[in-house]
């Protein structure tokens, strides 16, 4: 069980960023954004948008769309990503490069599988075959456990002098930890430094997560002392989340709670709730309702707003250590919170209460909601209406992909 959940915490590959900077005005980034932004479902298309936008002659720049683009690979909006991209180029707005070429390349990886990303790469011309697309397919190759490809472009690649960087490396490790080969991953972190390649925060932190999926406590301790030492490495809240994660899976309750203190100690710059919500997690699976609560209240303070998101964290933490009271309080602040309606959210209590027996205060609670105009999800009206006893597993509510956040990070090609 300890097993499998570490692995899980390694269950996500990095979405790939380019970045190039050009000077656009503030009003019209938010305007601009605030017109496609809403369409959220892949089934309705932002050209449209973008065309009408035109068309009224409003203006529009390199960097907002690029700024837009980042966005939606960053939200897995990854179809709309590559309309944007591809209307640039349609327009005249942009000239691809082999950055431009590496993120479609990634787009193409992830919504249509590896096939089409390899078609897209033999049809580019040979100046934009460079380390930024060649890393790009390996990503996508890495991304669908593809360990043949894998192997074979990175040797390709080695040939060529384009495995030089730490990005090509880190995807190595990623290629083993996701066929679960974690010995191997060790021995790729030790090539990057007889390579000359520097090891940066990901690559170490995978080599920690390795260590720990094998229970090896004394070889993870040792690589987090490489870490620590390394004078162009600033060390991150990831990182210690990782260790204290592995620590708690070992029993050695001391150590993962020192190690959540540096983790939080290191939150100073994050304004996004998902660090905070990846310790409330660790805090809630430790049984110290206190912390988690402390930590709710930071993350509110920390963060512009909390979205529906850190609630349905903060919730199933408070469901994991039985404080049902408590979270129905929390359940009374998300309502006041002027999120948009999610019924996932209020599904975590109404969970909680069916799973215990406490099919009375399930039914309030929807009740309570259906008299505002909010649903919760199709199943509990239909257990309700039917007058079901039955049970839930609560321990499905409470399984989440928080644990996952912490091995991830941006890729730029």
């Amino acid at each position: 069980m300890a097993t499998s959940k570490l692995r899980s915490i390694s269950s996500h590959l990095i979405s790939l960023t380019f970045q190039k900077f050009y000077h656009t005005s503030t009003r019209a980034r938010r305007s601009l954004y605030a017109k496609i932004s809403p369409l959220g479902s892949p089934a309705l298309r932002v050209r449209p948008e973008l065309d009408s936008w035109i068309d009224k002659g409003k203006k529009v720049s390199v960097a907002e769309l690029q700024r837009i683009v980042r966005d939606f690979r960053k939200r897995k909006r990854f179809s709309h990503a590559l309309e944007v991209l591809e209307w640039m180029k349609e327009r005249g707005i942009i000239e691809f490069s082999a950055s431009e070429h590496a993120v479609k390349l990634d787009l193409i990886g992830k919504l249509n599988g590896y096939v089409d990303a390899e078609n897209y790469f033999q049809g580019l011309p040979d100046q934009d075959k460079t380390d930024k697309t060649y890393g790009a397919l390996l990503n996508c190759y890495v991304r669908q456990r593809e360990t043949e490809k894998s192997l074979l472009l990175f040797h390709r690649m080695r040939e060529m002098g384009f495995a030089s960087s730490t990005l090509t490396y880190n995807d190595l490790m990623c290629l083993y930890t996701y066929t679960e080969h974690h010995d191997k991953v060790p021995e790729v972190l030790a090539e990057m430094k007889r390579n000359g390649v520097k090891p940066d925060n990901y690559s170490y932190r995978i080599c920690i997560n390795s260590f720990g999926v094998r229970s090896n406590i004394e070889g993870m301790e040792k690589i987090l002392k490489e870490m620590m030492i390394q004078p162009h490495i600033a060390m991150d809240w990831n990182t210690y989340a990782v260790a204290a994660h592995i620590y708690m899976k070992a029993d050695l309750t001391a150590k993962a709670i020192d190690a959540l203190k540096k983790a939080e100690v290191r939150l100073d710059e994050e304004k996004d709730g998902e660090s905070y919500n990846f310790l409330i997690s660790l805090y809630a699976k430790l049984g110290n309702c206190d912390e988690v609560l402390r930590l709710w209240k930071l993350e509110k303070s920390a963060c512009n707003r909390c979205i529906n998101r850190d609630y349905i964290n903060v919730l199933k933490a408070l469901v994991r250590l039985g404080e049902l009271e408590k979270a129905r309080t929390m359940l009374k602040e998300w309502e006041v919170s002027r999120n948009s309606h999610d019924p996932r959210v209020p599904d975590v209590l109404i969970a909680a209460y069916w799973g215990n027996g406490l099919f009375e205060k399930a039914k309030e609670v929807i009740k309570e909601l259906a008299s505002k105009g909010k649903a919760c999800s199709p199943k509990w009206t239909s257990l309700v209406e039917k007058r079901s006893m039955e049970k839930v597993d609560i321990e499905e509510v409470l399984d989440d992909e928080s644990e996952a956040c912490s091995l991830t990070e941006e890729k730029v090609f």
